[in-house]
């Protein structure tokens, strides 16, 4: 089935089921080489790894923002160009983006590299602890050139119709990553530092396999003699930055957490923080990978001007998440032991005890996260980048930083219950955005021309 037909033709259920179920398998399989590798570490190098990885996580997902804007930002453009017909337009968007993450990349790596002991002495981090965190985060710096452009060549896969081999490349990159870590952490017994290489490997394994096709010419996008502009590179800043600003301002939450789970409860509390993020590091990418799926085929049609056809897109996409989202709260409030001894070789009971009451707390996040979720993938995808920044920076910084002022009293209860009440706020906020835009998409569906019928 070619791009066209896909997008345009496919009743919009046929058409989630075929985009956004692979697509979300895509995302969780890159997401269980991180459970992985949370997993491997807390039970071959130790609790005092498992918190240093955490510690230094944030700073990792930092390495890979300014690639994710352009990944992201780029997506948006290059599917709306080819929606309207402009092949070659959207051949420049995709070839100007890859140098731009190229660049992004040793830029990133550099600065973190050198960084890396400065940032976790800031935090508080000492001995043992501080080196295990810049050891891991050096070697992301070192690899950022290489491993930063794969989740985009995932994009532009998906662009170009090869959902399943998307899903593939990410199926891959887990079960290298995963082999890659295991060999070096359980077999070698190297350190902390052998776990970030085993990541990394595989994922420049998989980008330069992904990369093949575009460079050989095989499918829709292109490699051409880039042109760079000013208009270009803003669009992409524009509609990547939503997705940006959530990735920097939810780190910058979460070094601002690390700091004060250090102060507050020291390794132990950093870990159990650690393993909150890996819940949400398998149930987050599920979300991502059915709406972020479906963006391509909701900007084609955007750019089409059929936009009847993109609601009956979103509304699948919006009751998907909240199946999901759902279902991920009720489990992690029943099981919240099983999850937590995932990550423990150990019987340390205080361990334990203070993971399992976290863990209750962190799954009601789930009960709304799911609609500001998706309301703000939906904006992206109709380049409403400005309405969905102010979902993602709210959910990230804005509403966590006000949320520990104001539970600041509870203490580490107050930390655990951030999350969810923070869900509550980006719910309400996201609705009322969404109210205001739904009245522009339904005079553009009016005024839409009567010879481009759904």
């Amino acid at each position: 089935m070619d791009q066209q037909t896909m997008f345009l033709k496919t009743p919009p259920v046929k058409l989630f089921f075929l985009a956004a179920l692979p697509g979300a398998v895509s995302m969780l399989a890159s997401a269980l080489y991180q459970l992985a590798d949370g997993i491997l570490v807390g039970r071959f190098v130790g609790e005092t790894a498992f918190a240093a990885l955490n510690l230094a996580f944030p700073f990792v997902i930092i390495n890979f923002a300014l690639a994710d804007l352009v990944g992201v930002g780029s997506a948006v453009p290059i599917s709306i160009a080819l929606g309207q017909g402009r092949d070659r337009d959207a051949d420049n968007i995709f070839t100007c983006a890859c140098l731009m993450i190229f660049g992004s990349g040793i830029l990133t790596g550099v600065l973190l590299f050198f960084a890396a002991p400065f940032l976790f002495s800031m935090m508080g981090a000492e001995g043992l602890f501080a080196e295990y965190a810049v050891q891991y985060l050096r070697v992301y710096a070192v690899c950022s050139p290489v491993t930063t452009i794969v989740f985009a060549a995932d994009n532009y896969l998906r662009i170009c119709g090869k959902i399943r081999g998307s899903m593939c490349l990410n199926i891959l990159m887990s079960v290298l990553s995963a082999g890659f870590e295991f060999t070096f952490l359980y077999i070698f017994k190297w350190g902390i530092w052998a776990a970030a290489l085993g990541t990394c490997l595989g994922m420049m394994i998989c980008a330069v396999i992904a990369l093949i096709p575009f460079a050989l010419g095989k499918l829709k996008l292109r490699f051409c003699h880039p042109s760079f502009s000013l208009p270009m590179v803003r669009k992409i800043i524009g509609c990547g930055c939503p997705n940006f600003l959530n990735n920097i301002a939810g780190r910058l939450t979460s070094i601002l957490m690390n700091i004060l789970l250090v102060r507050l409860g020291g390794e132990t509390a950093v870990s159990v923080y650690g393993i909150l993020m890996y819940a949400d590091g398998f149930i987050q990418p599920l979300l991502y990978g059915m709406c972020d799926s479906m963006q391509p085929a909701v900007g084609y049609n955007w750019g089409a001007g059929r936009f009847s056809r993109v609601r009956a897109i979103e509304k699948c996409c919006f009751t998907a998440s909240a199946v999901v989202s759902l279902t991920a709260a009720a489990v992690l409030f029943c099981f919240p032991r099983q999850v937590a001894m995932l990550f423990m070789s150990g019987g340390n009971a205080a361990y334990l005890a203070m993971a399992v009451g976290a863990l209750q707390l962190f799954s009601l996040t789930y009960l709304t996260r799911w609609s500001s979720f998706a309301i703000q993938s939906y904006l992206l995808a109709v380049e409403k980048s400005l309405q969905a920044s102010i979902i993602s920076v709210s959910t990230a910084l804005f509403f966590p930083v006000l949320l520990i002022l104001i539970l600041w009293p509870l203490g580490l209860t107050g930390l655990w219950l951030n999350f969810a009440a923070t869900a509550v706020l980006a719910a309400v906020l996201a609705v009322l955005i969404l109210r205001r835009e739904r009245a522009d998409l339904s005079r553009a569906d009016l005024s839409a021309s009567p010879a481009s019928p759904d």
